[in-house]
């Protein structure tokens, strides 16, 4: 496992459109999924510990975010060759026990990460109301070192993306200092 940083915001960068296959059995475009205020691109799996460590918290904050009008969208990108656990029927399995409050979608080519330049799962990419690059940080406060990577290690951590998303909402803008998020690497095709 390949532990990688996201890069710094790029402020202002358009969302990049998509129409991929969700585990609802619906097909999501950039359009479909947008929100009145914004929108949080999240590239996840099933099978990394960094997300598993933060997906009860990611549950909690895109539902409330949806009350402030940012929905959410999560893609997962991996070659799921390469790991059973990230396959299509266990994605539809997760979004179904975790009741996911947004869709969640396979970019079974990796264009999709390619495009918006995604490194690591979690890898998050929040938006405003006219799909501009706001954040791109982590979740929450992180964990001691190999427990609960990237999410911290309570409830009450502060939550950075929920904060930020919040104050893009408001606002229009995100936060100008942001802290990277961290995951594993991406499983992409060939490697």
């Amino acid at each position: 496992m390949v532990s990688l940083q996201t890069p710094v915001c790029d402020f202002g960068k358009p969302a990049v459109d998509f129409s991929l296959p969700g585990t609802d059995g619906k097909v999501w475009t950039l359009e479909d999924c947008r929100g009145k205020k914004g929108l949080l691109v999240m590239f996840i799996c099933n099978h990394c510990p960094y997300v598993k460590a933060v997906l009860d918290r990611l549950v909690r904050d895109t539902r409330e975010l949806r009350e402030l009008g940012v929905n959410s969208v999560a893609i997962m990108s991996n070659d799921p060759h390469q790991y059973e656990e990230d396959s299509f029927e266990n994605m539809q399995k997760i979004a179904r026990e975790k009741d996911f409050p947004f869709p969640y979608l396979l970019d079974a080519t990796q264009e999709v990460a390619k495009a918006y330049g995604a490194v690591c799962t979690p890898d998050f990419f929040g938006y405003n109301a006219d799909l501009q690059l706001q954040y791109r940080g982590r979740l929450a406060v992180p964990g001691a070192p190999g427990r609960q990577p990237q999410g911290g290690r309570t409830e009450d951590a502060r939550r950075d993306l929920f904060e930020a998303m919040k104050h893009v909402a408001e606002t229009g803008k995100g936060p100008e200092v942001q802290i990277p998020s961290m995951g594993c690497s991406i499983k992409w095709l060939g490697e």
